[in-house]
């Protein structure tokens, strides 16, 4: 499961390599010339979940290797990215999400972004942040648990994100050191 975040992370990074290229000069007319933008989004997103079921990884382990806690999710997102300089942008955000099917009750965590613009309607992005998961498999009264998260994704829209505009995003996110895998994808509405 490592190999596959690491790969799906270094890809995302080398797609985002031709953004890095694109005119920001004050005088261009683009999007990225205004670098100081603020940039608040919600969205909604769906995907799945799969934890390793290994002694490190920081949630409960199964006598069976191969039961492995996992289910399908509903995602809530708000968040604001900020320009920084020419296509370069920080940001942060929070989340919720609510299990639909399998052995995921809640989820819900905080992150911070950094990436690169890529024209004037789409971006690339890595996170960082902190996540707390609680399962249904183990009642009412289970405890959450958590750990750091890690994750790379993109968006894309028809709209230039200096009018706002709805956008697709996906993202692939992981739990702990690298002990879960987290695809998801959905819609952002930035304002």
């Amino acid at each position: 499961m490592r190999k596959l975040f690491i790969v799906t992370a270094a890809a995302a990074a080398l797609t985002a390599i031709p953004a890095f290229a694109q005119d920001a000069s004050p005088d261009s007319g683009s999007d990225n010339a205004r670098p100081s933008r603020i940039e608040p989004y919600v969205g909604v997103m769906g995907g799945w979940e799969q934890f390793d079921n290994e002694r490190d990884a920081g949630i409960p382990q199964s006598a069976n290797h191969r039961d492995r806690l996992d289910g399908s999710l509903v995602q809530g997102v708000a968040g604001v990215n900020v320009g920084v300089v020419g296509p370069l942008f920080v940001g942060a955000e929070g989340n919720a999400a609510k299990g639909v099917k399998g052995d995921i009750d809640w989820e819900y965590g905080a992150a911070g972004r950094v990436g690169v613009r890529a024209g004037s309607t789409g971006l690339f992005y890595g996170k960082v942040g902190y996540q707390w998961v609680n399962f249904d498999r183990f009642g009412d009264n289970s405890r959450d648990y958590h750990a750091m998260t890690y994750g790379a994704g993109l968006e894309v829209g028809t709209k230039s994100m200096a009018k706002g505009g709805i956008r697709l995003r996906g993202e692939v996110n992981t739990f702990g050191n690298a002990h879960s895998v987290r695809p998801m994808a959905g819609l952002v509405k930035a304002f």
